[in-house]
């Protein structure tokens, strides 16, 4: 039998990769932690709008996700590691400036 949030994931990451929220890396849960939250965010573009442009994400209307920065170990900047947040709950984690995105299960 599915879990609930297994279920859920099937309507709104369907055919994409999926990984568990535990299986995330550390960094990556502390960010969620702060998404949950609402902050505080280490930088000025984290809660920004995520705009898609390339396309990696199910089409939504402009302004629907926004972006938040997931701290890289050793990195003098931002680094590559992001999560998109969508206003319907939907978790997406990428670890390569959004060339592909795992949708999160949690």
């Amino acid at each position: 039998m599915a879990s609930a949030s297994a279920k859920l994931a099937a309507s709104w990451a369907q055919g994409m990769c999926t990984v568990q929220e535990a299986r995330l890396p550390t960094e990556t849960l502390r960010a969620l932690a702060l998404v949950d939250k609402g902050g505080p965010f280490s930088y000025a573009q984290d809660g920004a709008a995520f705009s898609n442009f390339e396309h990696r994400l199910p089409h939504r209307p402009r302004g629907y996700y926004r972006e938040y920065t997931v701290e890289t170990p050793g990195a003098r900047d931002r680094g590559a590691r992001r999560i998109v947040a969508g206003q319907g709950g939907e978790i997406y984690y990428t670890d390569d400036h959004y060339k592909t995105f795992q949708a999160v299960i949690r």
